[in-house]
């Protein structure tokens, strides 16, 4: 009788692609369906995560589009304010429920009904970006007018961007429970009043979460024809939840959903791609090296590890010409050095 396993790749197997190797040379990508030339213009949103892969791209000479820069602000001010975090100045968009929002309030075809946020200083704030001023605006008018001209960025990054990198992150939420509105923070959290008469938590399942991510890609694609998506999931894990379960289940439940959803999406498209960051930082194979002291922030060297395969297999021809790279390098200086997550506002503030 004939074995249908015999024959197979080494990386099919665990003991010869995993607990027989060095931790160092684990690599988990296989067959990627694109390559990222230095020429393409490379966006990204999500979780904090998707910070770390941003920079080193821009670090390693690739073309990281970020239209909304604020390159005309001085360095610590324009650190301060959030611009270079991302593509455009939305602050982490966790869920996949947010991107569509995003999308659909850029090109106008959904309006947002949540009115600015009124902090206990007497200063206004984003509810869909609540930390992008820290010291606020002066009135919902000013708030306003600054969303305008934000979403004319959001808009030029989903025309323009050839590879659109999106970091999935949460499943918990807030949202209005009248207009579906949701935000990347509970109201009270860092600015607006909680009542239950007006805002509901909303933990997304799987069908909802890919439902979402499947609009999204269709209508970026109608958009934008010749773009091509990587999607990752955040390796960090939650660092709340409202749920009434061990943060740790509820984060095992989150990262399965979208890990789910990352996968359907990758199946059904053949110009969207998954790349297992997820599975390198997570992976029992380095024995919990690439978290910090925490057992949450992600260490510098598995950032280095997840790019090391990002080189090798999205941009093959330049792994080749920069095998002394040193992926620990600085990053730019027009990029914030460290993550900056909304998500931590729970924690500074819960008590």
């Amino acid at each position: 009788m004939s074995n249908p396993y015999k024959g197979l790749a080494d990386f099919q197997f665990w003991r010869r692609a995993v607990s027989t190797l060095d931790y160092h040379a684990f690599d988990p990508v296989v067959n990627p369906k694109f390559q990222v030339s230095k020429s393409d213009c490379v966006a990204t949103a999500g979780s904090c995560f998707a910070q770390h892969l941003a920079r080193r791209l821009a670090s390693m000479g690739f073309n990281y589009y970020v239209p909304e820069s604020g390159e005309e602000l001085v360095g610590d001010e324009r650190v301060a304010r959030g611009f270079g975090v991302f593509s455009a100045r939305y602050g982490n968009i966790y869920t996949t429920r947010q991107l569509l929002q995003l999308f659909d309030e850029a090109f106008s075809t959904r309006i947002t009904h949540e009115q600015a946020w009124l902090r206990s200083d007497g200063r206004y704030i984003d509810p869909f970006r609540p930390n992008i001023e820290p010291t606020g605006f002066k009135s919902a008018e000013a708030m306003n007018a600054e969303r305008g001209r934000h979403l004319k960025y959001v808009k030029q990054v989903f025309l323009n961007a050839d590879v659109f990198v999106y970091t999935l992150g949460l499943t918990e939420s807030w949202m209005n429970r009248v207009s579906g509105d949701v935000f990347p923070l509970a109201p009270g959290v860092v600015g607006g009043s909680y009542n239950e008469k007006d805002y509901v938590f909303k933990n997304f399942s799987v069908t909802e979460v890919s439902a979402d991510l499947k609009l999204f890609l269709q209508k970026l694609k109608k958009v934008n024809h010749n773009v091509k998506v990587l999607l990752t999931v955040s390796p960090v894990p939650l660092i709340a939840t409202y749920e009434m379960r061990h943060v740790a289940v509820a984060t095992c439940y989150s990262k399965s959903v979208l890990r789910v959803a990352a996968e359907m999406a990758a199946t059904e498209f053949d110009w969207v791609d998954y790349f297992p960051s997820y599975e390198i930082i997570t992976g029992n194979f380095n024995l919990g090296k690439y978290y910090a002291d925490d057992l949450r922030e992600i260490h510098s060297n598995g950032v280095s590890h997840v790019m090391r395969c990002f080189m090798r297999h999205y941009a093959e021809d330049h792994y080749k010409n920069i095998t002394r790279y040193n992926f620990n390098t600085k990053v730019s200086p027009n990029l914030v050095s460290q993550p900056i997550c909304d998500e931590e506002s729970i924690a500074k503030t819960a008590f």
